[in-house]
């Protein structure tokens, strides 16, 4: 479902075009966001109040209403986070807009995006030591709560050194559900 209505009719002069959509996953809904550059967001439980939440905060950062522009892009993430919800898609060949996201938070993202696989698992603090801050485990758990692209940047992938699962923006039976899909943890019995 693509729903591409203004929420607001005033445009900066430095305006990025974007559309967004909602997918039903077995997660649950979420929104997802696309300008020219690729997937820029990625929202939990996109309900019908979470949507406009996002869609007006996004509104405001982007400088711009959605419109159609960006539906091609939009449609290529529809498709592969379908599959792999399915189970068919095991590495994500999205480009991705990383202007929600800066600095630290974003070494450490993209660290996880090109260097976590599918069905494994990284401590805090080892990608803090891959990122070259050796003292900043604390920090990388901040950076997974704001990941702006959770799923596709699989935020989930990341766990305790003691072998907690640690927390997780979308809470944690999403987190687990993630793991179990890739084969990281057992399914849920019911």
């Amino acid at each position: 479902m693509t729903n591409t209505e203004p929420t607001e009719p005033a445009r900066r002069p430095d305006a990025r075009p974007w559309s967004w959509a909602v997918l039903d996953t077995p997660i649950g809904p979420l929104l997802l966001a696309a300008t020219g550059q690729g997937l820029a967001q990625v929202a939990f439980h996109a309900d019908d109040r979470t949507a406009a939440r996002t869609v007006d905060r996004l509104t405001r950062r982007l400088g711009s209403a959605p419109t159609d522009a960006c539906r091609e892009r939009l449609e290529e993430a529809i498709r592969q986070l379908t599959a792999y919800f399915s189970g068919t898609l095991r590495e994500f060949g999205l480009p991705l807009d990383w202007s929600l996201t800066a600095g630290f938070n974003r070494r450490v993202l993209r660290e996880l995006a090109e260097h976590v696989p599918y069905g494994t698992v990284v401590g805090y603090q080892d990608l803090a030591d891959r990122v070259g801050e050796p003292g900043a485990a604390r920090a990388v758990g901040t950076a997974m709560g704001g990941n702006p692209l959770p799923v596709v940047v699989p935020c989930h992938r990341v766990v305790e050194s003691d072998g907690g699962i640690g927390g997780f923006g979308g809470g944690l039976e999403t987190k687990r559900s993630l793991l179990a899909l890739e084969g990281v943890l057992p399914q849920p019995l019911f």
